[in-house]
């Protein structure tokens, strides 16, 4: 079971880098409070996430040169930044698509149980 725990908090963290480098790649300008909202999650996670993906080197935050909060800034992928969506992308989808597939047969089997119980036609 240690496997699958370990797994799965890959996956989170997978989807969670791939949810805010979506979103920065999008909206650089985006406030944490507002990123926040958009991947469902506390501020304090969310500056933790930043935090960690400009350790990591996949995003740079950068002052508004032209705004007068002078406290806020656009995070903006690095090349690297870039580079790891991709990445994560193509295991994201290759995750989603093996879940939608899992997904279909069990809809299928239901449907069989359920037209063989006589519960739809």
């Amino acid at each position: 079971m240690p496997d699958a725990n370990k797994h799965t908090a890959k996956a989170l963290t997978d989807d969670l880098t791939f949810q805010a480098l979506r979103q920065l790649q999008a909206n650089p300008r985006l406030s944490q409070r507002q990123l926040a909202r958009a991947l469902g999650i506390s501020l304090g996670k969310t500056n933790y996430c930043l935090r960690a993906l400009i350790a990591r080197g996949l995003v740079k935050a950068e002052n508004f040169r032209t705004s007068k909060n002078k406290l806020a800034y656009a995070y903006l992928l690095t090349p690297e930044g870039i580079d790891a969506k991709a990445r994560i992308t193509a295991r994201f989808l290759k995750r989603k698509q093996a879940e939608y597939d899992a997904l279909k047969v069990e809809l299928e089997q239901l449907l069989a149980e359920a037209q063989a119980d006589g519960l739809i036609d």
